[in-house]
């Protein structure tokens, strides 16, 4: 019994020092490295803290006040405080909080909203949508009929009344808005118009602009939208996670979708992180942070431009951006690679009129959550430019990635995630 008790207080390094030697090793990459990574961010060390309890063992089917175990009266005041912070946030009437991801989100809304084989018109990847929306190598457009809609290839942005036109002749059981890679604002109410006129339901994801949403910088789909689904891992900047937002009407369907019909027991550790991230959402300095988030933005593309560097849309709106690289003639893959030598993150990404394919794309998307969390701001989003712009004219000479490379790492330690005490 002792050797039991005596394995179960072990700690990380001393149990498992290869696990906590990766750990490490991603810390430090971390802290050398300038994310701009769009859909990544640095969660709290309260949220994490909650991530880390003894919570994690909790097994909970069901929701509050009808569970299938017993001794979950704590869980379930916890798991109604995450969702009683949810509504108040977003200003939603109900809130489900155990989705395990963005993608189990929008399943679980569309296996609550609809029948399978029902149609359903949303935003194709290509221009910006999410798998889950329902591309084609995903399990939605195999057991849904998806027909989606693109942006304008010359501009960059939402064609609404193209989308009317194909929204009247699709005649959709449900439309899909919000995006993974659109810069600009979208109109929900414009969407929600559309939605009623041809008699569908309207669901938006803004798994990458709810943060800016609960700042008010930029219109909230909730008064327009009979679902609204977000990741909370974002612009949010809590741990990983999804937040299924719905009229009253629509709850008892959601949460059976989610419970029993996709998940099993949810994850209350992950609530309960959640609900202490929901808490940052209603401090000032996490306004004042998603303010800063899209002022960086809006810096980082204008200094791109200054460089002579394609901003697809001619600008942002949000808190990122697209580059399309075809003019420079380099590949959006090859663009990443070379950016991460010098200790640069993005991702490769399809933009509007690409001539490559899904792997080998000509676009990169760029954003500012995590450098912003950093601490960073307009002045080194102008040397960032710089940095990214050398890289991309010089793919392939040394000296130009070793000299980046070192001045990142100059400025990361200005500007540490977290201190050396975490």
């Amino acid at each position: 019994m002792e050797a039991t008790r005596n394995l179960l207080e072990r700690k990380l390094p001393d149990f498992d020092p290869e696990v906590d030697r990766l750990i490490r090793q991603e810390m430090l990459r971390n802290e050398e490295t300038l994310n701009l990574i769009a859909s990544e961010n640095y969660p709290p060390k309260s949220s994490m803290k909650a991530l880390s309890s003894m919570l994690s063992g909790i097994y909970s089917e069901g929701y509050p006040g009808e569970r299938y175990y017993r001794g979950l009266q704590h869980i379930d005041r916890l798991e109604s405080l995450a969702r009683e912070r949810a509504c108040r946030v977003f200003g939603a009437e109900h809130a489900n909080v155990q989705a395990l991801s963005g993608s189990n989100a929008n399943i679980a809304a569309y296996l609550g909203l609809l029948q399978l084989g029902d149609r359903i018109l949303s935003m194709e990847i290509d221009s910006g949508g999410h798998l889950s929306h329902g591309a084609k190598v995903n399990i939605v457009s195999k057991i849904f009929e998806v027909r989606q809609y693109g942006v304008d290839a010359a501009t960059g942005l939402l064609d609404y009344d193209a989308i009317r036109a194909q929204a009247l002749e699709f005649r959709p059981k449900l439309i899909v808005c919000g995006a993974s890679a659109y810069p600009r604002t979208i109109d929900f109410a414009r969407f929600e118009r559309i939605a009623r006129e041809v008699g569908a339901l309207l669901l938006a994801d803004i798994s990458h602009i709810a943060g800016l949403v609960v700042a008010g910088l930029h219109p909230s789909p909730v008064p327009h939208c009979d679902v609204v689904t977000t990741t909370t891992h974002k612009t949010l900047r809590m741990t990983r996670g999804a937040l299924i937002l719905c009229r009253k009407e629509h709850a008892a369907k959601i949460d059976r979708a989610v419970f029993p019909v996709l998940q099993g027991g949810p994850h209350q550790a992950n609530i309960a992180a959640i609900a202490v991230g929901l808490k940052h959402l209603e401090t000032p300095e996490y306004r004042q942070y998603a303010a800063n988030v899209v002022a960086n933005a809006r810096r980082l593309a204008e200094e791109l431009q200054a460089r002579g560097l394609r901003v697809v849309s001619g600008g942002t709106d949000n808190h990122l951006l697209l580059l399309d690289l075809q003019p420079q003639g380099i590949d959006g893959d090859t663009a990443s690679i070379r950016l991460e030598e010098a200790h640069i993150v993005v991702n490769k990404n399809k933009v509007p009129g690409d001539k490559g394919t899904a792997k080998k794309p000509f676009g990169i998307r760029l954003g500012t959550p995590a450098v912003t969390t950093r601490g960073m701001g307009p002045a080194e989003m102008t040397r960032i430019a710089g940095w990214v712009a050398e890289r991309l004219e010089r793919p392939n000479d040394d000296a130009t990635r070793d000299r980046v490379r070192d001045d990142v790492r100059a400025l990361c330690r200005e500007f540490p995630i977290y201190r050396p005490t975490f």
